[in-house]
């Protein structure tokens, strides 16, 4: 009569296989956590972005019109209001008159600019973050 041999513990051949599962699962993971990771890193610096331009055109927006028009040197002339050149991510301010009426009817809304009204655009140096605005003297 035989008697029936039971297994007691993991063989090597078990381990060995158990551990290369592992290792060959572990590089997937590890490269989704980082794309993960990536995301969320420029997630937060376009939100340091958004805020930083919101204060900025909050500053400016805070001027007397009169102030904040007498600077306004055309859409693609950085103002006076623009950070200190050679600042780190410098935020640009450009003012023009707007022509929100469009009555010299040349579909140019930055020819013929109605007095009282106001285009004005934040941007991040060198980025494509950007805020802009009307602005009224009424």
């Amino acid at each position: 009569m035989q008697t029936a041999r039971h297994q007691r513990g993991i063989s090597y051949v078990e381990v060995l296989a158990a551990v290369i599962i592992i290792a060959v699962a572990v590089v997937p993971a590890t490269n989704a956590i980082r794309g993960s990771l990536d995301v969320a890193e420029a997630d937060n610096q376009a939100t340091v972005d958004h805020y930083r331009l919101m204060s900025k055109m909050e500053e400016v927006l805070a001027e007397p019109f009169a102030a904040v028009a007498a600077a306004a040197a055309g859409p693609t002339v950085a103002t006076a209001y623009s950070d200190a050149a050679g600042s780190a991510d410098r935020r640009l301010v450009f003012v023009a008159p707007y022509d929100g009426d469009n009555a010299d009817a040349d579909n140019d809304a930055f020819t013929g600019g109605d007095p009282d009204l106001l285009w004005i655009k934040v941007e991040i140096e060198g980025s494509a973050s950007f805020l802009q605005t009307l602005s009224t003297d009424r």
